[in-house]
Parts: C-alpha cells; sequence; structure tokens
C-alpha cells in the first residue's frame, strides 16, 4: 500500500480531533500498518521537568507506531489554552505556514504507511494577520478527514467546514461523527442529515463514550473508503 497521508480537522475546539485521530492511528496498527503522526502546533501546554507538554500530542505518541520525540510530534507548544496566533503573540513568537510545513514534511519523510497530521481548532484558526492553518493543509496538499462534534448545531459547522476545505481545493477523504452530547435531541435525524448531505463517505460513527480512548474509537471506524479513495 502507498503512504497515506491525511490531516484532521474539526468542526470546532472540543469536536474530538484527538480521539479520531487516535482512533485511526490504532485501527491502522490492529491493521498491521506503520504509523506516525504529528501535532505541529498546540495551546494548553502543561509544564513538566522535560518541558511544555500537551496531552493530545502525547495521546498520538501513545497511539502510533513509530517512537519520536516529544519535540517532532509537537514542535510547537504553548502554554496557555487560547488561540495559537494570541498564543504565539504573548510568547513573542512567530508562527508561519513556512515552518509548519518544514516540520509536517520531516515526520512525512519518516518509514511509514500511514501519516496523520492532526489540527488545532477549526478549519480557519488563524497562525498570524496573513496565514491560517488551513493554509498548511494547502501546501502540504492532503487530503482531510472531518471529525464531527455531533451536537446541536453540528449541521451547519459541518456543511459550512466542508465548503471551505473542498473550496481551498482539497479533498475530504471521509468524516466521522462524533458524539460529544449525549443527550442530544433528535441524534438519529441530525445524522440521517448529515450522511444525507456530505458527500464524502462516513468512516465512523463513535457513541458518546464514558471511557474515551484509542481502542473504543477503533471498534467505530471503518477506513476502507479512505484508504482507497
Amino acid at each position: 500500500m502507498a503512504k497515506k497521508k491525511f490531516f484532521i480537522a474539526g468542526t470546532d475546539t472540543d469536536a474530538g480531533k484527538t480521539l479520531v485521530a487516535s482512533g485511526i492511528l490504532e485501527k491502522a496498527r490492529q491493521m498491521g500498518l506503520q504509523t506516525v503522526a504529528i501535532k505541529p502546533v498546540a495551546s494548553g501546554c502543561e509544564q513538566t521537568p522535560e518541558g511544555l507538554r500537551n496531552s493530545d500530542a502525547l495521546s498520538l505518541i501513545d497511539a502510533m507506531t513509530a517512537e519520536l520525540p516529544y519535540e517532532q510530534v509537537n514542535p510547537i507548544a504553548f502554554e496557555p489554552a487560547i488561540a495559537p496566533h494570541i498564543a504565539a503573540m504573548r510568547a513573542n513568537k512567530k508562527l508561519s505556514v513556512d515552518r509548519l510545513v518544514g516540520y509536517c514534511n520531516g515526520v512525512m519523510m519518516r518509514p511509514s504507511d500511514l501519516v496523520i497530521i492532526e489540527g488545532a481548532g477549526g478549519w480557519r484558526v488563524p497562525l498570524n494577520p496573513r496565514e491560517t492553518l488551513a493554509d498548511l493543509v494547502k501546501q502540504l496538499n492532503i487530503p482531510v478527514i472531518l471529525v464531527v462534534g455531533v451536537k446541536l448545531g453540528c449541521i451547519n459547522h459541518a456543511l459550512l467546514t466542508v465548503e471551505a476545505i473542498e473550496r481551498d481545493g482539497l479533498k475530504v477523504a471521509g468524516w466521522v461523527a462524533n458524539r460529544i452530547d449525549p443527550v442530544m435531541s433528535c441524534y438519529d435525524e441530525n445524522m440521517m442529515t448529515l450522511r444525507s448531505l456530505i458527500g464524502a463517505p462516513c468512516l465512523g460513527e463513535i457513541p458518546f463514550l464514558e471511557t474515551a480512548d484509542k481502542k473504543n474509537a477503533a471498534d467505530h471506524l471503518d477506513l476502507t473508503a479512505a484508504f482507497l479513495g
């Protein structure tokens, strides 16, 4: 199988990008594939004796088969849980697409069958006054897997995000429904609407999980359509 590369985008912050990314990595491992992942920029990191650490990046490290140093998996880390471009301004640092492309290319060159690049927030998260995280994906020119956080309002968020991705000239390889509101009204009707209006294949429907980990997520994923697309 030729190496597959996917960018994991979300309809919003806390849509479940890391859960789905980790589940995809776990599912690929179960299929006997070698995997590698990167979260190029992360806010909301904790100070540790080893330096800043982000829980999302640590989840990717736990789920992928390759062994990489933390700094390669999460090369840009900010402590405050705020928008990356604001965190960068406060830290007097500059975020740029070119810099992130370099980090991603370094990981993508590693021997593997699958590369997962996890975004931050939604599709149009700013990096600086001129660039957004979407510009990174455009430069990398890789397909996108969209994580839809299923809650009230998710249909609008999902359709707008798919429209933006496709308008940017990129392919939506598939989408994953992640139920984040266990008491959402009309859940089945919302899922039916999403399936009928999103042209890309649904790669899985993750129910609300009391234990949201890579193995539980992987049980609800089918990557066939994305891998064959």
